[in-house]
């Protein structure tokens, strides 16, 4: 197959998942970050300044236009390197190595704010940040993504057995605002933590007593944060007992059902990446799978933001 023809096919919107207009910005965004690393890279290979003026010297077998490219159509799609290989006429080292230039970079990128495309969200005290500035109510969830068991005597292993899914699970954060656009993905934690606690080791706690304006809804899995922070958090209320009476559990089926409404655009928030193949089920090293989701969530916020 011809390198020209996969590269007008594989540029499409279809594999890549991001219209050519905004494909051809990503590139001009992270071209000198990627030139950086490069040109970083080789100065301690070599130990000395460059001799030469830069564009000196043999070409890439891929330019680092088709590196974006493949390496959004890995996270799309999670096809394998050497299919993509054959593709472009390369070895399948070179996918491989590309992948592992580009998508930190893209994973660095942080996620898009609607309507401020220039100003974009990289840490929790960002987003803690925006919304006590922009008066934005959060919505807060945990989502699970399916990974490999790890090798039979191995410390750790029962850690990453969620006792929700009953699988091997890695576990994150999704953030939202009331249009249900991704504001911020992380806290990547085993299976096996509570999702309450996950959120608690982020220094979520310290954020808000440092911003006591900022207001947030969860679900029931943060009872816990809900009951520490009640003018702040909200989360479902406690189904009443058994010997009750019917008005009381009418009034906690309106409330629960009130609260679910004001929460439950989060999960489109945390369905619109898992549209992306690797988030379905990631069978790569889990270490890369932090990264990965960074990567795949920060191009989502870029349509997110602009809805």
């Amino acid at each position: 197959m011809l390198s020209g023809w996969a590269r007008a096919a594989l540029s499409h919107r279809i594999c890549t998942g991001i219209p050519r207009r905004r494909l051809g910005k990503l590139i001009g965004e992270l071209a000198p970050a990627w030139r950086a690393q490069q040109e970083s890279r080789l100065r301690v290979r070599r130990g000395r300044d460059r001799l030469r003026a830069a564009g000196a010297g043999p070409g890439h077998d891929l330019p680092f236009t088709d590196r974006v490219v493949t390496t959004l159509v890995i996270l799309r799609f999670q096809l394998p390197h050497a299919a993509l290989a054959v593709f472009y006429g390369v070895d399948r080292s070179t996918i491989t190595r590309a992948v592992h230039e580009v998508r930190p970079l893209l994973a660095a990128r942080g996620f898009a704010v609607p309507g401020r495309g220039e100003l974009r969200l990289r840490t929790l005290a960002d987003v803690f940040a925006y919304a006590a500035a922009e008066g934005v109510k959060l919505r807060i969830d945990g989502t699970e993504v399916q990974v490999r068991r790890p090798q039979a005597g191995r410390p750790g292993r029962r850690a990453f057995v969620s006792g929700k899914k009953k699988q091997n699970t890695i576990k994150a954060t999704v953030i939202s605002d009331g249009s249900g656009r991704l504001l911020w993905a992380g806290v990547f934690r085993p299976g096996r933590m509570h999702d309450v606690t996950a959120l608690r080791t982020e220094g979520t706690e310290d954020l808000l007593r440092q911003h006591p304006e900022v207001n947030a809804e969860v679900d029931s899995g943060y009872q816990g944060l809900a009951r520490d922070f009640p003018a702040q958090v909200s989360a479902p209320p406690k189904k009443p007992g058994k010997d009750a009476p019917p008005e009381a559990a009418a009034r906690w089926d309106q409330q629960r059902h009130a609260q679910s409404s004001a929460r439950i655009c989060v999960e489109h928030a945390i369905a619109e990446p898992k549209q992306w193949r690797p988030l379905q089920r990631w069978t790569g090293r889990r270490d890369y799978l932090p990264e990965t989701a960074l990567a795949i969530a920060g191009l989502v916020s870029d349509r997110a933001a602009t809805r």
